[in-house]
């Protein structure tokens, strides 16, 4: 443990300015205000947050930074208090203080609560100030190192998962790769310990590996020498959890991978980078794929480099990573080279890019579960670039559309989307973007984040953002339902209630306003006859009444969403035009059927009570019907059956073929059509052409 003196003269070797007073009186406050507790190792506490503040030396950090870390133990752990840490260290210091603490005594039910709070804390206390994360990496780092003490295995490996789910994605993320690298060696050491046993003594058991990459490095030295470019060369083999992740994804041995030797050349200038690259590829030659040119297209944490993989042998594939001096800072200590090597003054409360889409996540997020799910997917991804097409550069994971796209710009894009150009090719919504592509989104003012983007939106932002305007949308909805279906009641009741009558109603059902009344009505978690009771006691009939009176209004379900507020039954598939019937089901909304439908009975069982009078709306417009045609089985039949529909401005969505024997074959057409006289009129046509043998609404 770093003695009190070390502490503050590392701070004061590269912060000649540093605060000695301030940091003396943070040492000794930790020391006091820890005590006698102890770690799980038998160290003292106190010891862990002064490792802590040292590791955060070696990244050159201010002394608030360094205060912080001191300190970032005191109020959860001690009898401290923020006040008494704002009163003796400043304001700074205790927000800082405040959003590192641990919530050890959060009351969480699941794992997965807890590390969405841990995780929801952070986010907002590191948009304020970045340093808030530096410190708790560095909380997490020392943690990880003498994670070996702790006695419990379930709990090792908990803190383990967390690490190399959270933290590990969090350091990457700000460009800490060395952070990065041990917390996931640590992490993958506890999690897979056979796996990592075998990598790291198939490793050793390479004994001139050491001297191969000595060799080969000084290879690559004395040929950009000879070129007359001045270079640091390094090399070195990849961690166990790069390789183990590496054979995992390939399916392949170790021994098959042939790119587990890394090397690094550090020049003068981003010239000399380009200069280097050219030398390299001339003498050896490049493995197709393996070329990444991080300069002219950073990565989303200012990570810049030349990244190439060349063969050098029959057999040997290494990996050779470009860049200047700053760039290797950047690379080393991500965000933190800013205060390590006093490049642009960056100020407490920088925020860093992605952290403003996850703080938006954030606000979105339902659950516990969907925000770790969205922040995963917003740190975890491999990175792709597409192009605005004013030239702006966006990142987004493998696997995006343009609707992810759309987000990556801005949240109002994203939720007027209605197509996307790429490269100049009109592409529907659900297109994946290529590398290098050009993206323009086009949009509309009247249009709204649809259900079915889910199915292809890929980052978190872009989730996050649909789940909470459908979640509004889903609630505005229910009301709308709930207020009609209130009205019908409202009419069945013998004379009108007034307004303390409804007050009481919503205490004696006990709700909190007319908002929950509705929404409960809506979702059917109360019957008609209870609603009727509450309002005015004996007018279902009495508190044994299991129905109510069967006088119904129809209510129109225009301007409802399928999917939101109601979901049009798929045994029947109701288009506009049909006599419909709605059933209402706990918890779920609506479903809409045909009046004719066999299966109401199965699904509203004996209650008629929960059937709901239901009509179109004037302006309904548009169904999917699905429909059984019966074909001659001879050539040309499903193109006649084809043109036929086309011709009646009608659209097949989906076939399938139901039967077939030598003379006739039924095919299953689900079609779309603008009402159910649109579709008499398609299916009299059908059994008009000369293919057809029967054609029916299925």
């Amino acid at each position: 443990m770093l003695r009190q003196y070390e502490l503050v003269d590392r701070v004061l070797s590269y912060d000649p300015q540093a605060d000695e007073a301030m940091l003396n009186r943070a040492y000794v406050f930790s020391v006091n205000a820890h005590g006698t507790q102890k770690r799980a190792s038998g160290d003292p506490y106190f010891s862990h947050p002064i490792e802590v503040a040292g590791i955060l030396t070696d990244l050159r950090l201010d002394d608030e930074t360094i205060t912080t870390a001191i300190l970032h133990d005191t109020v959860e752990d001690t009898v401290a208090t923020s006040e008494e840490i704002e009163k003796l260290f400043g304001g700074n210091v205790a927000r800082m203080v405040d959003g590192v603490t641990k919530l050890s005594k959060i009351e969480a039910q699941t794992e997965s609560q807890r590390a969405a709070e841990n995780l929801r804390k952070f986010l907002l206390a590191m948009s304020d100030d970045i340093r808030v994360l530096l410190v708790k990496l560095a909380d997490r780092l020392h943690n990880m190192r003498t994670l070996h003490f702790i006695s419990k295995p379930e709990k090792r490996r908990r803190i383990a998962r967390e690490t190399m789910e959270i933290y590990a994605p969090l350091a990457e993320r700000i460009g800490m790769y060395e952070f990065m690298k041990e917390m996931q060696t640590l992490a993958f050491r506890e999690i897979e310990p056979e796996a990592y046993e075998s990598i790291t003594r198939r490793l050793a058991a390479l004994e001139d590996e050491g001297h191969r990459i000595e060799k080969i490095a000084d290879t690559v030295h004395g040929l950009l020498k000879r070129a007359g470019i001045e270079a640091e060369v390094g090399g070195r083999q990849k961690h166990p959890y790069s390789i183990w992740k590496k054979m995992f994804e390939r399916h392949v041995s170790l021994e098959q991978l042939s790119d587990i030797m890394a090397f690094r050349a550090i020049v003068a200038t981003e010239e000399e980078c380009y200069r280097a690259l050219g030398v390299i590829h001339r003498k050896w030659p490049l493995v197709p794929g393996r070329f990444k040119d991080y300069i002219s297209t950073p990565k989303r944490n200012g990570y810049r480099s030349l990244h190439t993989s060349v063969f050098i042998g029959e057999n040997t594939r290494i990996e050779i990573q470009i860049r200047t001096h700053a760039m290797h800072a950047q690379a080393e200590y991500g965000i933190a080279a800013h205060w390590a090597y006093k490049q642009d003054a960056v100020r407490p409360d920088t925020q860093v890019p992605w952290i403003s889409d996850l703080v938006e996540i954030l606000e979105a997020a339902e659950s516990p579960e969907e925000l770790l799910e969205h922040t995963r997917m917003a740190m975890y991804a491999d990175r792709i670039f597409a192009f605005s097409p004013k030239g702006e550069l966006i990142q987004l994971p493998k696997g995006a559309t343009p609707i992810d796209f759309a987000y990556g710009v801005h949240t109002d894009l994203g939720d007027q989307a209605v197509g996307a150009k790429i490269n100049g090719r009109v592409v529907p919504l659900r297109t994946e973007i290529q590398n290098g592509d050009s993206v323009q989104i086009l949009r509309s003012k009247g249009q709204t984040p649809q259900p079915n983007w889910m199915s292809f939106a890929v980052t978190g932002k872009a989730r996050a953002a649909i789940r909470r305007h459908l979640r509004q949308k889903e609630r505005a909805e229910r009301l709308a339902l709930g207020r009609k279906l209130y009205d019908d009641i409202i009419q069945r009741l013998p004379v009108p209630v007034g307004a303390d009558a409804v007050t009481a109603a919503i205490r004696r059902l006990k709700l909190t306003d007319m908002d929950a009344l509705l929404e409960a009505i809506a979702l059917r978690k109360l019957s008609d006859a209870q609603v009727m009771e509450a309002l005015m006691p004996g007018s279902a009939g009495g508190e044994d009444a299991h129905q109510a009176p069967p006088q119904r209004h129809a209510i129109t379900i225009t301007g409802l969403t399928p999917g939101v507020a109601f979901d049009l039954a798929e045994c029947c598939r109701p288009v506009p035009g049909d006599r419909i019937v709605g059933i209402r089901r706990e918890g779920e909304g609506i479903a809409v059927h045909d009046i004719a439908c066999p299966q109401i009975g199965e699904e509203n069982g004996q209650d008629s009570g929960d059937w709901v009078d239901l009509a179109w709306g004037d302006t309904a417009e548009g169904g999917i019907a699905r429909i059984s045609v019966t074909l001659k089985n001879e050539p040309g039949a499903l193109g006649a059956v084809a043109t036929v529909i086309g011709a009646h401005k009608a659209n097949i969505l989906g076939l399938r073929m139901d039967d077939r024997d030598t003379t006739f074959h039924t095919n299953l057409i689900e079609v779309e059509v603008r009402n159910a006289a649109h579709l008499t009129k398609l299916l009299a046509a059908l059994r008009a052409a000369d293919a057809v043998s029967d054609a029916q609404r299925a």
